[in-house]
C-alpha cells in the first residue's frame, strides 16, 4: 500500500526518510483533484473536498498531507494545468456519460467509493466498451484532460457527486474535437 502512494517515492527520491504514517488520501488522487480544479485551486478548497473523502483529516492533524496539498497545488498550477486538454466525447461516450450522470443522481445518502466504482464499471459494460479500459480512458480524457487517471469511485467520492455531474455536463457540451 505504501509503494502505491506517490508520497513514498517523493520522499525517497529526495533522500528523505519516508514518513511512518500514510496520508488518508493518496498523493496521486490529490493531484487529480487539483488538476480538475485547475489554476484556481488552493489549499483551503482542496481541504474542503477532502472532507468528503476523509472527514477526520485536518491540516493541523496532518501537516504532511497539508504540505503535499501545497506542493500539488503549485505543481498543477505551474506544470500540469497548461498541458491538460479535455477532448469532446463521441456519440457512444456521450450516451455513457449521460447514463453515468443519471446513475450518480440516483445515488442516495453516503455511498462508499467501491459502490460508485461498481456503477462506473456497469455503465461501461452496459454501453459495450470493449475492452472496458477504453471506457476509463474516455472518462479520463473527457473529464480530466489526461489519458490516465485515478480510480473513478475514489475520485467521485472525493470530488463529490454533484461536482462530478457538473463535470460530465461540461464534457457533454463540448464538441467531439479536442478543446
Amino acid at each position: 500500500k505504501r509503494l502505491g502512494n506517490a508520497a513514498h517515492h517523493v520522499h525517497g527520491a529526495r533522500g528523505e526518510p519516508v514518513p511512518d504514517d500514510v496520508p488518508p488520501v493518496p498523493f496521486s488522487l490529490i493531484l487529480n483533484l487539483v488538476g480538475v480544479m485547475g489554476e484556481e485551486a488552493d489549499q483551503a478548497t482542496v481541504w474542503a473536498y477532502l472532507a468528503n473523502y476523509a472527514p477526520d483529516a485536518t491540516p493541523e492533524g496532518n501537516p504532511e498531507l497539508d504540505a503535499l496539498i501545497r506542493h500539488a497545488v503549485a505543481y498543477v498550477r505551474d506544470v500540469v494545468a497548461p498541458t491538460l486538454t479535455k477532448r469532446g466525447a463521441n456519440a457512444k461516450e456521450r450516451a455513457a456519460l449521460a447514463d453515468l450522470s443519471e446513475r450518480l443522481a440516483a445515488v442516495a445518502g453516503v455511498v462508499q467509493a467501491e459502490d460508485i466504482q461498481n456503477e462506473v464499471y456497469a455503465v461501461g459494460k452496459d454501453h459495450g466498451f470493449d475492452p472496458l479500459r477504453s471506457w476509463f480512458t474516455a472518462l479520463y480524457e473527457t473529464l480530466l484532460g489526461s489519458s490516465q487517471g485515478p480510480r473513478m469511485g475514489s475520485f467521485i467520492t472525493l470530488y463529490g457527486i454533484e461536482n462530478t455531474r457538473a463535470l460530465i455536463d461540461e464534457a457533454l457540451t463540448r464538441t467531439s474535437e479536442t478543446v
